[in-house]
């Protein structure tokens, strides 16, 4: 296999990764004058956790999901089903979260450095030495990860590990749910392009994605673990579990990269949320479930913009 079809099959991997968890501005003023909307709902319900923003004419519920997941992992319930259902539209990260082919010419365009400084150079010794060693246990060269830029190294070896450890791709929630809104006619849409997720990696300074890149290397051998931790708080609907083992982590270990990856985004699809609610209708929105937890969550930012989250 040649260098360029190593990089493409190592950028099928992180463009799964990219278009799952695709990474904006700062947080938006609340606008003045703007109405509470609420939904009465007592009981949660079992199952990944789920909320509700309603208006007199517009309903929109918030989904967290999981990009990658073992294929015998079981989240789809009723309440989410009738929700599914109900909607007309169904909304993620982005609207075009299973086109490869859109996704391969932005990883060459955004995601190799040919003619550049090599990855090696930027590394040390014993990070050059990990790095290798993950290479060959999933069967990339290092030469092919020379001419990559060091986010998509990272991406590429974060999803390799959860491969490993038993986690597919095609199996996680978003792809699912874009099959079945396909199947059944229901319009999907996105909160953002594959183009604008990459350009969030490509954006970052060199030494952030060259830390994004050691901290992918740092949890080769945990990833396991981790991530069958994260599901089962995710399953369990466990939010605040899922807001300690994951989001407190990012926001203490990743600096920048916590900002551009939650932090901005979250405040855009805010944003994009409230318009939403000026029209009318029922909407899905389903988005990883890092984005519903915590102190800079999407709900918390709808709610300082006065508009009430309910948990169903």
């Amino acid at each position: 296999m040649t260098i360029i079809n190593r990089i493409k099959h190592a950028g099928t991997l992180a463009a799964r990764l990219g278009a799952g968890t695709a990474l904006g501005v700062g947080l938006f003023a609340a606008v003045a004058g703007t109405p509470s909307f609420a939904l009465a709902q007592e009981a949660h319900q079992p199952g990944p956790a789920m909320w509700v923003v309603s208006d007199e004419d517009s309903t929109i519920y918030l989904f967290g999901t999981v990009h990658l997941l073992k294929p015998e992992t079981q989240w789809r319930t009723p309440g989410l089903e009738a929700a599914l259902t109900e909607a007309a539209e169904l909304w993620l990260e982005v609207p075009n979260v299973d086109d490869q082919a859109a996704a391969m010419p932005l990883i060459q365009q955004y995601g190799l450095n040919i003619g550049g400084e090599p990855l090696s150079s930027l590394l040390t010794d014993e990070e050059n030495a990990q790095l290798q060693a993950v290479a060959a246990a999933i069967g990339v060269p290092p030469q092919a990860m020379e001419v990559m830029q060091p986010w998509l190294v990272g991406l590429q070896v974060s999803v390799a590990a959860a491969v490993r450890a038993g986690y597919d791709p095609a199996s996680g929630v978003d792809t699912r749910l874009k099959a079945s809104a396909d199947e059944a006619g229901t319009t999907v849409r996105g909160f953002e392009t594959l183009e604008q997720q990459f350009r969030f990696f490509h954006d970052l300074p060199q030494e952030v994605q060259l830390q994004f890149l050691r901290q992918s290397l740092a949890t080769w051998e945990e990833a396991e673990e981790m991530l069958d931790s994260m599901v089962e708080l995710w399953a369990a609907g466990d939010v605040e579990g899922f807001e300690a083992l994951v989001v407190d982590e990012m926001q203490a270990e990743w600096g920048q990269l916590y900002d551009v990856l939650l932090v901005d985004r979250n405040a855009d699809w805010a944003g994009q949320i409230q318009t939403m609610l000026e029209g009318s209708g029922t909407a899905f929105i389903a988005v990883g479930a890092a984005h519903l937890a915590g102190d800079d969550s999407v709900q918390s930012m709808l709610e300082d913009r006065g508009v009430t989250v309910t948990r169903r």
